[in-house]
C-alpha cells in the first residue's frame, strides 16, 4: 500500500510536465491523425528475444533477463501512469507525440496495478553475458557473430508475438471505451543446445577475471569426447553496446581462444612425443651448459649456467631449451612435422558455420631444414603459432591416451514441441600418439605440477601439466618483450576428465600468470561435482 501511494504521487507530481510536454505536441502537429486513417483496428506487438541458446545442460545461455513493455496510449492516463517508470525518454516523447497505441520500455511492472498492460519478454544478454564470444551478437535484429549467425534462421525464427489490438475510428483515434484486446504468447523452447557448461564457464570466466590480466584465454574440454566444456576470451564486450568497442585498441570482439599465438615451451611435449615414438628412451642424458650452437648461431637455456646433466623427464620439468634442441637433430624432419600434424597443430577447425578457429603456422619439413628453424620449432618458438584450442585438443590427446578428439560445440537443437535433434555425434577421431607414449607424457606432466616450485597445483584434485613463456618479439615503450604465457594441463590424473588450458597474453611468466587461473579452475571444477 506505502508503494502505491508512493507511486501515485510520484506520477501526480509528472503530470503537470507530461500534459505540457502532450499539449505541445498536439499543437506543433496538426498531422498526428492522418497515418491511421480509415483503419478499423490497431495492434501494437511486443516481440519476444528470439530462440534460446542452451548449455548442454539445457540451462539457457540468453534470456535469462527480463524486459518490462509497457502499452501506453497517448490519449489516456497510461501515459501519465508509465512517465515515471520509463527506460528510454526519447522513445516515450516520440511515441506521445503521435496519436496511437505504442510500446515503451519500462523498469517496473508497478503501472500494471493501475490497470496498464506490461509484456513481460527476456532480455536477450544479460549484464555480465556467459560466453560472449560463443554466443555472438545480433544488429537490427540479424545474427552477427557466433551462433546467433550460425543459427540466424532458427533463432530469428522461434520469435513469440504478444499483441494488444485497439479499435480505432475513421480518423485513426483510439476507441478508448472498448478497451483492447489483449494476446500473451509464451516464449517457444525452440532453439540451440551447446556443449558449453554453464556453471564450468562460470568458473572459468571468474579464474581469468581474478587474474588481474585483461587479456587472455581458457578452453576447458572434455578429455574424450572433444567438448568444449568453458571457452574464456578477454577482454570481453557487452552485446547490448557493441558501437562503444569499434575503436577500442584491446580487440575485444577477436576470440583469443580461436585466435593463434606464440607457444613457447608446450610444444616440447611435442619434441618429446616424436622422440619417443622413434625410439630415443626417457633416460636419454643431456648436459645443459646454459648454451648450445646450432651451426653459426647460438641458443641460451632460460637458466644462466645451464641444468647440468638432465634426462626427458628432468627437462620437462626445467623446461630445458638446449635438451631439446639437441635431441630434435635425432628426430627426422618429416616424422617431426608429423607428429605436431598428428597432433593438431596446423589445423583449422569448423565449430559451426561460420565459426572457425585459426589454423596457427606449423613449420613444413622445407622450413626446419634450415638448422636455426629446426632448433626454434623444438622448444616451441620460430614461425610456429597455435590457438589455445589447439594445445587444448592436444593435451585431451595426451590424457586419454593418444587419441586426438574432434573439438565440438554443438550438440543438436530443439524445436518448439521440446523435439531434441541431434548433431552428427560421431566426430573424426585418430590416433596421434602410442599409448605408451601417451603414458610417459603424463607421467612427465604430473612431475611437472608436483614440483615444489609450482603454482599449478590445486587444493582438491591431482593435476598434471606444463607451463610456456613464449616471446613474441613485440616490444613494449619500456624495452621490455612482450611474453606470451601459457599453461596446459588436465585433471585428475587417475581417470582423467577435464584438458584445461590458460593463455595469458603479456604476462611475465608461464607459471606466475597462467599455473594459478589452471589451479583456480581445477579446484572450482573438482567442487562442482
Amino acid at each position: 500500500m506505502a508503494q502505491k501511494i508512493k507511486s501515485a504521487s510520484i506520477i501526480s507530481a509528472a503530470f503537470a510536465v507530461l500534459l505540457s510536454i502532450r499539449i505541445g505536441f498536439i499543437i506543433n502537429d496538426g498531422n498526428i491523425t492522418k497515418a491511421a486513417a480509415g483503419r478499423g483496428s490497431y495492434t501494437v506487438r511486443s516481440a519476444s528475444a528470439g530462440g534460446m541458446i542452451y548449455d548442454r545442460t539445457m540451462t539457457g545461455l540468453v534470456n535469462q533477463g527480463v524486459k518490462l513493455e509497457a502499452v501506453v496510449n497517448p490519449n489516456d492516463q497510461s501515459a501519465l501512469i508509465v512517465f515515471p517508470y520509463v527506460a528510454d525518454y526519447d522513445r516515450f516523447y516520440s511515441g506521445v507525440r503521435g496519436n496511437l497505441p505504442f510500446l515503451c520500455e519500462i523498469t517496473s511492472d508497478e503501472p500494471e496495478s493501475y490497470g496498464v498492460t506490461v509484456f513481460r519478454n527476456a532480455a536477450r544478454y544479460s549484464e555480465n553475458q556467459p560466453a560472449q564470444h560463443i554466443i555472438g551478437y545480433t544488429s537490427d535484429n540479424v545474427g552477427v557473430t557466433g551462433i546467433e549467425r550460425a543459427f540466424d534462421e532458427l533463432l530469428r525464427g522461434s520469435v513469440a508475438v504478444s499483441t494488444a489490438r485497439y479499435s480505432v475510428n475513421a480518423v485513426g483515434g483510439v476507441l478508448n471505451g472498448l478497451g483492447a484486446d489483449i494476446v500473451r504468447v509464451p516464449e517457444s523452447p525452440a532453439g540451440v543446445v551447446t556443449t558449453i557448461d554453464s556453471q564450468i564457464q562460470e568458473v572459468a570466466e571468474t579464474a581469468l577475471r581474478n587474474s588481474g590480466y585483461s587479456k587472455g584465454a581458457v578452453v576447458i574440454m572434455d578429455v574424450f569426447s572433444g567438448d568444449i566444456l568453458a571457452c574464456v576470451s578477454s577482454p570481453g564486450f557487452s552485446a547490448a553496446d557493441v558501437g562503444s568497442y569499434l575503436d577500442s585498441q584491446d580487440a575485444n570482439f577477436i576470440n583469443r581462444a580461436f585466435s593463434a599465438y606464440s607457444v613457447g615451451s608446450v610444444f616440447k611435449l611435442v619434441t618429446v612425443a616424436a622422440a619417443l615414438e622413434i625410439g630415443i628412451s626417457p633416460e636419454y642424458i643431456h648436459n645443459c651448459g646454459g648454451y648450445i650452437h646450432i651451426g653459426d648461431v647460438t641458443f641460451n637455456c632460460h637458466k644462466w649456467g645451464g641444468h647440468g646433466e638432465l634426462n626427458m623427464q628432468g627437462a620437462i620439468a626445467e623446461s630445458c631449451n638446449t635438451y631439446f634442441i639437441e635431441i630434435s637433430e635425432f628426430i627426422g624432419r618429416d616424422v617431426f612435422v608429423e607428429t605436431a600434424s598428428a597432433l593438431g597443430f596446423g589445423e583449422s577447425t569448423e565449430l559451426c558455420f561460420g565459426m572457425n578457429t585459426a589454423a596457427g603456422y606449423l613449420q613444413t619439413p622445407l622450413d626446419i631444414s634450415i638448422p636455426a628453424e629446426r632448433a626454434n620449432m623444438s622448444f616451441g618458438q620460430g614461425k610456429l603459432t597455435a590457438t589455445p584450442l589447439q594445445v587444448c585438443r592436444m593435451t585431451a590427446a595426451i590424457a586419454n591416451g593418444g587419441i586426438l578428439p574432434e573439438p565440438k560445440l554443438i550438440k543438436g537443437t530443439v524445436d518448439d514441441s521440446w523435439l531434441y535433434t541431434a548433431m552428427d555425434s560421431e566426430s573424426a577421431k585418430r590416433r596421434a600418439l602410442s599409448v605408451e607414449t601417451a603414458e610417459i607424457l603424463k607421467e612427465f606432466m604430473v612431475n611437472t605440477v608436483m614440483r615444489e616450485a609450482s603454482l599449478s597445483r590445486p587444493y582438491y584434485t591431482k593435476a598434471a601439466g606444463k607451463t610456456s613463456t613464449a616471446q613474441t618479439g613485440v616490444m613494449k615503450e619500456d624495452g621490455s618483450e612482450v611474453m606470451n604465457c601459457w599453461f596446459t594441463g588436465y585433471f585428475p590424473t587417475v581417470n582423467p576428465q577435464y584438458a584445461v588450458t590458460v593463455f595469458i597474453e603479456d604476462g611475465y611468466s608461464g607459471n606466475i600468470s597462467a599455473s594459478p587461473v589452471f589451479r583456480e579452475i581445477a579446484d572450482g571444477v573438482t567442487n562442482l561435482n
